[in-house]
Order: structure tokens, then C-alpha cells, then sequence
């Protein structure tokens, strides 16, 4: 696949930034500022991992459609590009991103119509303009047309609450909250790229009490305890850094901040956050197919079964084992990124949860790799999840980059 011809200005890209704006001087647009708004939301409302991949999927393809619809540049989402002549693709982007989270937050209309005055203010002598006007029209229609799309999903209703089994490797309520699995109902949604839910189904957890199962648990039981000392003490603050925030916040948080450094253009900046937000969305529906299908016990359950007194690191998400939610997130994400920008490049990543706190890496597959090993080290997932699941998360990831928003005239992004 061609790659993006951005010409690389940093040598290092350095992303760093705090919850609100971009580290130093980079360049920003509606497109970028109101996914910052996005994350902000997400943050304020409390929303779930699973669910903020949901909503962002929802803002970038109002975001990504509003202004394709204007540019004509590339095949669709969701609705076709037919926006009035003249229409302004900054207002367009604006009023589709912010009509996308009202809807979705309406406790935070205060804050969200406050940023969508300032937004549409800045776009300086088009304010109060036909342009302007059509452009603010045409955004809310495509959010409108998004929203009704996706009310039909499978996300609501939620189905009753699913308890598992107590048969030897099923996957039953952890410690210490309980809980029945959470969102079954992800398993079977509509995808946003993919075809079914099931299309890259992996192949399943070791067999039980074989001696792959058995070295897997062996790891997790030695390196995952909250009081292991064989975890270094990189490693652990690698797990809790993971364990801060959701994969949808990090990556976009990575991928605003290096398109940027780069100079991307609105268009190109649309094109790439819809493109991962779906790769996100529809490797954690796939994620979920398989969760929900092999419905496996997670390592708490196994190990206690042998050792009450052991501990996990982190609390044990309430959902089945296989495969891993994060590593299938963050590889749909870094597969993307690494299409856009070339694997071997440099980044920070900075969490949500403490200001100025990050993490380096030389390359996309690196933080993966990372990644993985953090959900075994947290003491949540055996190996076999991690590794599959990064392979699923890459896999939904290439399909979306091949088969959906392609450009229409000539090749390239």
C-alpha cells in the first residue's frame, strides 16, 4: 500500500502534550482540536474502554464524512459526498463533531457549545458567511445520518447479564468487584470496516493442562503477582502505565500529535484519526467475538484455585480471558500509524491519568510488544491472548487500510 508522502520534519517526534493542547509549537486544525475535545469528553463522562471506542468511532466518521463530502477525495464511511457547493469544510468539521457529542454527552452541553463558538469564531472572516452556513448545515447532517446509522448496531439493548460457568477453564466473575461480563452485546455488533464480527476469528486458547497452557500460567502466576519480585521496576511501571487509559485515548493522543509535528493538512488529518478510530472500534468487536465464543477463565481464577493467597497486580477486568481487549486495540492503532508514518518511528505516548507522564518508543511494533507483555505482567491475561489478540488487532487493521476510505482518483492517502 502507498504510504503517506509527509515529509518528515522532526527527526524526533516528541509527543508530549498536556490534556488540553499540544507539546510546544505544533500545528493544530478543527479536525485535531475537536478529537482533543473528544478525549476530554471521554475523560469527563467516565466512559469505559470499550465503550469510548464506540463514541470515537462515531466523531471521527461524522468528522471524516463531513469533510469528504466536500473535498470528494475518497469513498465514503457511511454517507455519500454530497455537500452543498461552497460549503466550508472547517465549519463542517466543527458542527459534525460537536453535534456528535452532544447527542452522545448532553451533560457537557455548557463546555461543548462554549468550544464550538470559539471553533467556529476562529475560522475568522467566514463567520456569519454563506460558506459558513452551508458548511455548519452539511456537518450536522452527516452527524444526524451517522447517528441514525449506528442506532441500529447491537449496542442497546443491552442483553441480561452473563455469568459464565464454573466448568474447569471457563471463565466465571473475578475478585474482587465480582461482576457479571461486561458489553456481550460488542461480540455480535455491526462492524464499521470488517465484514462480520467473526471475519478474523483466531483460533483460541491453549489447550487446557497442555504444556503450553501450563508454561502461560507458570508466567503470569510468577511475574504477574502484586508482590512479585522477579517483575522489574520498569516493568511494573510499564503495566500501570498500560492500565491508565483506555487504547482509543492513548493512540489518539499519539497520532494527533504526530500528524501535527508533520504538518498535516485537515483532510489528511480526517482521513487518518477515522481510519484508526475504526480500526479500534472494529478490533475490539472482533476482540469481543472471540471473548465471548471461547469464554475463557482469566489467570485469577485458574491460579487461585491452586494458591487463594495469590493477587493479581490489577484488579482483573470483568470480561472473559481471550483474547486480550488492549493488545487487539493498540495493534489495530500502531498497524495504521506505522502505514501512515513507518514503523521505525520514533514517539512518546503520554497517559491520562498524570500530567507529563510518558513513555518512548522507537517504533509502533515496539510499544505493542510492550503492550503485551504489560497485560501478563499486570497479572490479567496469559500470553496467548496478548500474542493473538496483536495479531487480530493488525489484521482488522489491514483489511480497513485496504478496503474502506480509498482514495477515488489515483493511488496514495
Amino acid at each position: 500500500m502507498s504510504k503517506m508522502k509527509w515529509k518528515l520534519i522532526l527527526a524526533g517526534i516528541l509527543v508530549a502534550c498536556e490534556l488540553g493542547g499540544f507539546a510546544g509549537s505544533v500545528r493544530a486544525d478543527e479536525v485535531t482540536d475537536w478529537h482533543e475535545h473528544m478525549l476530554v469528553a471521554l475523560s469527563t463522562a467516565g466512559s469505559s474502554p470499550l465503550v469510548s471506542s464506540r463514541e470515537a468511532a462515531l466523531v471521527s466518521a461524522a468528522v471524516f464524512d463531513s469533510v469528504n463530502g466536500i473535498e470528494r477525495r475518497y469513498e465514503p464511511i457511511h454517507v455519500p459526498a454530497d455537500a452543498p457547493r461552497g460549503a466550508s469544510k472547517r465549519a463542517a468539521a466543527v458542527q459534525a463533531a460537536y453535534a456528535m457529542l452532544l447527542s452522545r454527552f448532553p451533560a457537557q452541553a455548557a463546555d461543548l457549545s462554549a468550544k464550538r463558538v470559539a471553533s467556529l469564531a476562529a475560522i475568522g472572516d467566514l463567520a456569519d458567511s454563506e460558506s459558513m452556513q452551508r458548511g455548519v448545515a452539511w456537518g450536522q447532517s452527516v452527524a444526524t445520518a451517522i447517528l441514525t446509522w449506528r442506532s441500529t448496531d447491537g449496542f442497546t439493548p443491552p442483553p441480561p447479564p452473563f455469568l459464565g460457568g464454573n466448568a474447569p477453564g471457563q471463565w466465571r466473575p473475578t475478585p474482587p468487584a465480582i461482576l457479571p461480563g461486561a458489553a456481550p452485546q460488542f461480540a455480535t455488533m455491526t462492524p464499521w470496516g470488517i465484514q462480520t464480527s467473526n471475519q478474523f476469528r483466531p483460533s483460541g486458547p491453549p489447550a487446557l493442562g497442555g504444556a503450553q497452557y501450563l508454561l502461560e500460567l507458570s508466567e503470569v502466576w510468577l511475574m504477574g503477582s502484586a508482590t512479585s519480585a522477579l517483575r522489574t521496576a520498569d516493568e511494573t511501571d510499564a503495566s500501570l502505565f498500560w492500565n491508565s487509559g483506555s487504547a482509543t485515548y492513548l493512540w489518539n493522543r499519539a497520532a494527533i500529535s504526530l500528524s501535527a509535528a508533520q504538518g498535516a493538512s485537515l483532510s489528511e488529518n480526517a482521513h487518518l484519526l477515522a481510519t484508526m478510530n475504526l480500526a479500534i472500534a472494529d478490533a475490539l468487536i472482533a476482540c469481543w467475538d472471540a471473548k465471548y465464543t471461547y469464554v475463557f477463565w482469566r489467570p485469577v481464577t485458574a491460579i487461585q484455585l491452586e494458591d487463594p493467597t495469590w493477587t493479581p497486580l490489577f484488579a482483573t477486568p470483568n470480561h472473559p480471558e481471550y483474547t486480550s481487549g488492549h493488545s487487539s486495540a493498540s495493534s489495530a492503532a500502531a498497524t495504521v500509524l506505522a502505514d501512515y508514518f513507518g514503523d521505525n518511528t520514533t514517539f512518546t505516548i503520554q497517559s491520562p491519568a498524570v500530567p507529563g507522564w510518558v513513555r518512548s518508543y522507537s517504533s509502533f511494533s515496539t510499544a505493542v510488544d510492550e503492550v503485551a507483555d504489560a497485560r501478563v505482567f499486570a497479572g490479567i491475561h496469559f500470553r496467548t491472548a496478548c500474542v493473538d489478540g496483536s495479531h487480530l488487532g493488525s489484521t482488522v487493521a489491514g483489511f480497513i487500510l485496504e478496503n474502506r476510505m480509498r482514495r477515488i482518483h489515483g493511488e496514495g492517502k
